[in-house]
């Protein structure tokens, strides 16, 4: 008999070969572990466990010899919570184009005085005549601030001097008043319709005139009163700003020629 055989017997001789009553007569079909020749398999004398097999793995255990369990329970993961979804990001409305502004027209007040008419006479002069045209076609004409003003009202307020009564005064200053509305509707330049007229007679002297001293001889203080015997034309109407000239566009430079291959 070989050395290796009387081993293998000798190993065989620690065990104490019984019917598994309890784990040993559980029967597989793997050489798991080591079995008698009854096929139950081997316990270890005085330890109550059975003999593992060369080929014996954790994977090939069986529960009666403690080598293996029932597999465990795996607690079921929750399932992950779906993430709420992101509300897309409003965009921004876009804000309409800005309306043009309207321009805004202006108010004009333009008052003109027609001084020095002759001596209780309802006359106007020749410089008073041209004064008025003057005036009339400055307010027509377009400036850099606005354009030409359209005519809403025309007031004509005839005066006079302190000589003479207060009745005669008042009458002589409508008549002013009259005939400067006439010759402003004869010369075509407004509207009667627009036109307003009274008289004052002698209550709104020009400032200037309370130096002239009743102890004046008569033609010095009939010249002095003179700026008092005028008739007032006051404009009220409305005009348009002028509209801003657009920006010129910037001159490109001319591209300089390309310069010549020299020879």
């Amino acid at each position: 008999m070989s050395s290796v055989f009387k081993f293998s017997l000798a190993g065989v001789a620690l065990a104490t070969i019984a019917g598994c009553g309890g784990p040993g007569k559980e029967y597989v079909d793997r050489p798991a572990y080591l079995r008698d020749s009854s096929g139950a398999v081997v316990m270890a004398q005085g330890y109550q466990t059975c003999v593992r097999a060369s080929d014996w793995t954790p994977a090939r255990g069986i529960v009666a010899c403690g080598d293996a369990t029932a597999p465990a329970k795996v607690a079921a993961k929750p399932a992950p919570k779906a993430k709420p979804e992101a509300k897309p990001k409003a965009k921004p409305e876009a804000k309409p184009a800005a309306k043009p502004k309207k321009p805004v027209p202006l108010n004009i007040t333009e008052k003109i005085e027609l001084q020095n008419i002759p001596f209780d006479q309802a006359i106007l002069t020749d410089d008073n005549k041209k004064e008025l045209a003057q005036f009339l076609a400055a307010l027509r004409k377009a400036t850099k601030q606005r354009q030409p003003v359209q005519f809403g009202a025309v007031v004509v307020t005839g005066h006079t001097d302190r000589l003479g009564s207060i009745p005669y005064n008042m009458k002589l200053s409508e008549r002013r008043a009259v005939v400067a509305k006439d010759h402003l509707v004869s010369a075509g330049n407004v509207d009667p319709k627009l036109i307003f007229w009274e008289g004052k007679g002698p209550k709104q002297p020009i400032p200037v005139t309370k130096f002239c001293d009743n102890k004046m001889n008569r033609k010095q203080l009939i010249e002095c009163l003179g700026p008092n015997r005028r008739v007032t034309v006051e404009v009220v109407g409305t005009a348009l700003p002028q509209p801003k000239p657009a920006p010129k566009p910037e001159a490109k430079p001319e591209a300089k020629p390309a310069a010549k291959p020299k020879p």
